[in-house]
């Protein structure tokens, strides 16, 4: 089997803040990340062509045959048929022909490409009629969880049997949900009819819970009592969900325990909604949403009448928080105070509508050690050195500073 590499282009401009510190195939959508579909419909371990600030902790290798894939692109039945069938200097373009999507090359080939120099002609073909999922942009998280998320179901569930679920729950659809090993929920109502819910490995759903499917809760996830959840929602593992969510995507390690509606939304890993922090997923007159854009340093029209809260990794909110329509916060910045932030929330701020201050990349090393140390993890160099990368191209957007 070909060795695989997943590559980065300037569709991960589009989608930070959550790519600052994360190759875009590391996305969670669906049930899995990118990578993981990837490596799983193609049987292979999958590396990366990245930033060079990311290139140590998301390392390349490659081989004397390798599959080039497009980091932003899904893998589906019909594409990963074409792309096993790829001989060696083809390449598959989008329809228009203007992107990338996947290439076979041999090893010359690739060190050409590391090094920067020519590799040649390839003989491409346009991918029309070809089924798959791409993310673009940030809404397309959530806007193509549903689909994805019922990909990912029948790749982890087909031919296999689910753990018994207790008796003590109220269910319809019982054959659309899926218990891995370790998963408990008690006294609490499912409904998979609209959509298929995923508990897994020990992740738990406590008593009351109203879930209304789709639903992917990854290892170690936990609902809290009472929690209400609409699809299509994602819930990443050792992630602690309270309160109402409406087709939201949480990536992984972030909590929102408590109350207060989360909708339309993204949140990074590590971060922390205070109890009762909502987002408002819908303006008032019922408008187009449109969110802050890192390449045109803009707000754009997403084409999505319903979109909350785009929150990057290791962020925070401080109690009774209100997120307005179509927010988007940077990396390790903290919310709070009376009112609605902007819907610009720069990394590294620390503050609300009364004003902001820099939090200082020391203060943040030491935050993240704590947190991670809560989950038996280390806060190692290579994290640092791309958090002070972040803090530093992040400056501009920092105002207050200048």
């Amino acid at each position: 089997m070909a060795n695989i590499i997943l590559f980065d282009n300037e569709v991960r401009e589009h989608l930070l803040p959550f790519t600052y510190i994360r190759p875009v195939c590391e996305i969670r959508v669906g049930i899995l990340t990118i990578r993981e579909k990837w490596e799983r419909w193609l049987n292979a371990p999958a590396f990366y062509i990245t930033q060079d600030y990311l290139a140590g902790k998301f390392p390349i290798e490659y081989e004397d045959d390798n599959y080039l894939i497009n980091g932003s692109v899904l893998p589906s039945e019909q594409l990963c048929r074409l792309i096993k069938q790829m001989e060696v200097g083809e390449a598959f373009l989008t329809e228009n022909g203007e992107e990338l999507i996947a290439a076979r090359l041999d090893g010359d080939q690739m060190d050409n490409l590391i090094q920067d120099e020519d590799f040649g002609e390839l003989n491409g073909f346009d991918l029309e009629n070809t089924n798959y999922l791409k993310i673009n942009r940030l809404w397309d998280i959530f806007k193509h969880n549903n689909e994805a998320l019922r990909d990912d179901f029948k790749l982890l569930t087909e031919g296999r049997t689910s753990q018994p679920l207790s008796a003590t729950n109220r269910c319809i659809g019982e054959e659309n949900i899926f218990l891995e090993e370790g998963a408990k929920v008690e006294f609490s109502t499912l409904n998979a009819t609209t959509g298929p819910i995923y508990i897994g490995k020990n992740a738990e759903i406590m008593e009351g819970c109203l879930v209304r499917g789709g639903l992917a809760m990854g290892e170690g996830a936990i609902l809290k009592m009472g929690a209400k959840i609409y699809g299509a929602t994602t819930i990443g593992p050792y992630s602690k969900i309270g309160g109402e969510v409406n087709n939201s995507v949480i990536f992984g390690y972030s909590n929102k325990a408590h109350d207060g509606f989360l909708g339309n939304s993204v949140l990074g890993e590590w971060c922390n909604l205070g109890a009762d922090t909502n987002t408002s997923n819908l303006k008032n007159n019922y408008e187009e949403v449109k969110l802050w854009n890192y390449p045109t340093e803009k707000f754009v029209p997403t084409g999505q009448q319903f979109c909350g809260l785009m929150m990057g990794d290791h962020s925070k909110s401080g109690i009774n928080t209100m997120f307005n329509t179509g927010t988007v916060v940077g990396i390790c910045a903290n919310v709070f105070g009376e009112g609605y932030p902007r819907n610009f929330v720069p990394s590294f701020a620390w503050g609300g509508p009364s004003g902001y201050q820099t939090f200082r990349i020391e203060k943040a090393y030491e935050t993240m050690e704590r947190v991670l140390a809560r989950r038996g993890m280390d806060f190692d160099v290579q994290d640092r050195i791309i958090l002070l990368r972040v803090y530093e191209d992040s400056q501009k957007y920092r105002v207050w500073e200048k």
